[in-house]
């Protein structure tokens, strides 16, 4: 299985049953080093809310590989307008698909979907444990440190993706806090230095992290595991 880290939240994940990408937002993401034509074969998108840096390309690769959208009800029913193939799940739920299983877990953070000059409800943001040949990527979303992280560490987390940038998110001294909640085998730092309100230093991170493997991923980098 192969984890790629394409900048800002958006990871590509490829292994036997699955090739699918969280949090796609690949045109307009100045740290992305491909384009949307680039990504071949798109089985599913996860979505972790309705801000356009994370919602992103899900419209036009779905529309194009016909990939299974796995997001909350409100972002499932707008998404549906557009003739797109959703699951639509709340957190707390965890669901068995054919690659494996996924549990949809919470994020402190906001959900409005930009459309046009309008603001539609995107309900609850969210983070996503995804399992997939016997490893499990937990990918947190955009959020503030929350006790309920302390609630994964049961989940035996192999790779952890956590917001570090700030301002919108949790920093990087409360992201080092989330880590020793949820013990990850291995921690990787996302969503900093898109814009200059969230440029922070992922060494600095790297560095007061004691509970996990921390692995800086530059933009396009993967992991095999």
């Amino acid at each position: 299985m192969r984890v790629q880290y394409l900048g800002h939240a958006a990871v590509l994940i490829e292994a036997k049953e699955m090739r699918a990408v969280i949090d796609p937002f690949i045109s307009g993401n100045p740290n992305c080093p491909v384009n949307v034509d680039d990504l071949k074969n798109i089985t599913h998108i996860f979505v972790t809310h309705g801000h356009g840096d994370h919602l992103g390309d899900t419209i036009k690769i779905a529309k194009k590989w016909d990939s299974k959208i796995i997001c909350n009800f409100e972002i499932g029913n707008y998404l549906n307008r557009f003739g797109l193939n959703t699951h639509t799940m709340y957190i707390g739920g965890r669901v068995n698909f054919e690659f494996g299983s996924v549990k949809m877990t919470t994020a402190l953070h906001g959900s409005g979907i930009t459309y046009g000059k309008e603001t539609i409800d995107g309900g609850n943001p969210c983070g996503f444990v995804i399992e997939t040949e016997g490893k499990k990527i937990y990918h947190a979303g955009d959020t503030g440190l929350t006790l309920d992280m302390q609630l994964l560490e049961d989940e035996g987390i192999d790779i952890a993706f956590i917001p570090i940038g700030g301002n919108y998110t949790m920093d990087i001294d409360d992201a080092v806090k989330a880590v020793k909640f949820i013990k990850p085998k291995l921690a990787v730092p996302m969503h900093y230095d898109t814009f200059p309100v969230i440029k922070a230093d992922p060494t600095i991170f790297k560095d007061k992290v004691k509970e996990a493997k921390v692995r800086i991923l530059s933009f396009g980098e993967f992991i095999d595991f």
